[in-house]
């Protein structure tokens, strides 16, 4: 017998048992299915995460305000205005690595423009802001030097800023009032999307650092000079954590902090937290794969068991066969391509139910279609393998039956 007469044999065998075929293949589609679709969703929710972590800015630290205690009491995160334009300078200028600093601080503000009015989000930013955030400024331009060192009323407006308050109109050039402060605006910034928190980064509008402190959102009464956070971007290559110690000690001694003080800033390492964040999202891969690898286990209990009731129900068919000449191996064989036909062709089936589970689900969530053809590759194998495995012992107890005891058997 050829492997082609044995693999004709094999479907013939599959085909006069229609139902039950298809039962036993059940837990292969499944187990199959749940592969694809896992990796898939989880490979796209990932994808989401470090888009989201991108979208903020890449290389970059996040200076705050920080604890300050006074007579005694500890005031928590941000209690005072501990940060100033005086930093940043100092960062850029002492700091090796640093690519640009951009101190900000930030508000909300009730925006009208016509008959149109909008609360959002309110940013006093300086020269260095878009570059540290690796935002574009999608029409119109930036602020020029001479703009931001005046405290010009002119305005940059996000994406969701400009389309609810002027729709399908150019607003560049336009008028805008914040807390009935008249702006020109003369850029829209490119789209961000949202951050990992959920915050539409594009329902903002950016005005010169100067301009905020002096007519929109006021200056600190206890240090004009003070900003809300420092955002300093670090040149690709440098390590991170390094940087991030010299920022931590320069400021230490700018803000004569003694030793065993606590720090009146903190530091956000954007890099640490698309780490985490990343090697959550490959935990959770790793745990959904294991439960479709149990699935597939399952799947082939289930092949083997069928194939041990076929070679009961099937036995005086082996007998003749042997004693009509038929070797060992080409029963063997037989059986053998019976139970990796069940298997891949269950792979096959849940292949196509994976990826349009996974496309299911990533349009539900939102998230990111990612199918790899080296998962399906491996999915498609593995289940032959499966296969082949729990169907050796059935295929091998039918090779070895006694041709005249099957003859006898009823």
């Amino acid at each position: 017998m050829t492997n082609g007469d044995a693999i004709v044999s094999a479907l013939d065998a599959l085909r006069l048992h229609k139902l039950r075929s298809g039962l036993t293949m059940l837990g292969m589609i499944i187990g199959v299915a749940a592969v694809i679709a896992m990796v898939a969703v989880g490979g796209g929710a990932r994808e989401q995460v470090v888009a989201q972590i991108r979208s903020l800015g890449s290389n970059l630290l996040i200076v705050t305000p920080g604890n300050v205690t006074s007579g005694g009491v500890r005031m928590g995160s941000g209690a005072a205005s501990t940060l100033t334009d005086d930093d940043a300078a100092a960062i850029m200028a002492e700091v090796p690595g640093v690519q640009v600093t951009a101190p900000n601080m930030r508000g909300t503000g009730q925006l009208v423009a016509g008959g149109m009015n909008w609360a959002s989000a309110l940013f006093g930013i300086d020269a260095g802001w878009f570059e540290a955030r690796d935002w574009d400024v999608e029409l119109g331009r930036v602020f020029e030097p001479e703009e931001i060192a005046r405290g010009s009323q002119v305005a940059i407006l996000g994406q969701t800023v400009a389309r609810n308050l002027f729709g399908g109109i150019d607003p560049v050039g336009q008028e805008l009032r914040i807390r009935n402060v008249p702006f020109r605006i003369v850029g829209v910034a490119g789209r961000k999307g949202q951050t990992t928190w959920g915050q539409d980064q594009d329902d903002v509008v950016f005005v010169p650092l100067n301009t905020a402190r002096l007519r929109v959102l006021g200056r600190n009464q206890a240090n004009a000079r003070a900003v809300g956070s420092i955002y300093v971007k670090v040149v690709d290559g440098e390590n991170l954590s390094l940087v991030e110690g010299e920022v931590k000690n320069l400021l230490r001694q700018r803000h004569r902090l003694q030793t065993g003080q606590d720090d009146d800033f903190s530091i956000r390492n954007l890099a640490d937290i698309a780490a985490t964040r990343e090697a959550s999202a490959r935990t959770l891969a790793i745990l959904l794969a294991a439960v479709a690898g149990v699935s597939l286990a399952v799947g082939g209990i289930g092949i083997m068991n069928i194939m041990l009731v076929s070679v009961t129900e099937r036995t005086r068919e082996i007998g003749l066969r042997l004693a009509l000449g038929a070797r060992q191996w080409d029963i063997l064989r037989q059986f053998l391509f019976e139970a990796t036909g069940l298997a891949a062709i269950g792979g096959l089936i849940g292949v196509l139910l994976g990826v349009g589970a996974a496309y299911l689900i990533s349009n539900a969530a939102g998230w990111p279609l990612l199918v790899e053809p080296a998962s399906i590759v491996i999915a498609v194998v593995f289940s032959g393998l499966v296969g082949v495995f729990f169907g050796w012992y059935p295929a091998l107890r039918a090779s070895r039956l006694d041709p005249i005891e099957a003859l006898r058997h009823t």
